[in-house]
Parts: structure tokens; C-alpha cells; sequence
């Protein structure tokens, strides 16, 4: 199996393939960081105690159990539409559909602009 040679980083250091260098952690984690201060954290957003037992009790239902995209069973309860703070859409359980974790990252990056993608 052939091995890929090491590349040369932005920052001049040459670095083994399939390794990030120390320089492009620390990009990534400082935009994680702006981008978590844009947002707020995941409680300010909603996600707090009550929504965990409500979400773990939307997937126990027996109709819950498998992902409405690809048939996975299903881990996360997704949001239709991107509630974007409103409360009122938040709870309203029409808005809400079993996903596996997988199903849920594409579609939020497909319709809510994740990677430079155009929201949608």
C-alpha cells in the first residue's frame, strides 16, 4: 500500500500525511470559538434539561425509533425548520423528526449554510 509523502504546511513546516499541524488546530479552534460566541452555547439556545427528556421521550415512541432519511435508528431529534430562537417553533413537536446523528449534520450543513455553504 503506498504511503502519501508528507506535505508543507502554510506556516512552512512540513508535516506527515493525513496529520493537521499545530498552526491549523489553532485556527480551528479559535474559529469554534467565534463562532460559538456568534451563536451562544447550546443551553442558551434552548437545549437544556427539559428538552433532553422531552427529545428522549419523542425517540422512544415506537413510530421514532428509525431515521426518517436513511433508515438508521434514529439518536437525535431534528428540527424541520431551524427554529433560529423562536421558542413557540422549538416545542412545537409537528417540527420535530427522528434522525440519526449522521442525517442531521448533512442536512444542517446542506439548508443552514455550514462549511461556506448558502443557507437555504
Amino acid at each position: 500500500m503506498p504511503v502519501k509523502p508528507p506535505r508543507i504546511c502554510g506556516c512552512g513546516h512540513r508535516i506527515a500525511s493525513g496529520v493537521r499541524c499545530r498552526c491549523e488546530v489553532a485556527r480551528a479552534k479559535q474559529a469554534q470559538a467565534r463562532n460559538d460566541q456568534r451563536r451562544g452555547s447550546a443551553h442558551q439556545r434552548g437545549y437544556t434539561k427539559d428538552w433532553d427528556r422531552e427529545a428522549k421521550a419523542f425517540l422512544s415512541l415506537p413510530v421514532n425509533r428509525r431515521c426518517v432519511l436513511c433508515g438508521a435508528a434514529a439518536d437525535t431529534v431534528d428540527h424541520k425548520v431551524a427554529h433560529k430562537g423562536n421558542q413557540r417553533l422549538f416545542w412545537d413537536r409537528s417540527n420535530w423528526q427522528p434522525v440519526c446523528r449522521p442525517c442531521n449534520s448533512r442536512k444542517n450543513v446542506r439548508t443552514e449554510g455550514g462549511f461556506g455553504n448558502a443557507i437555504r
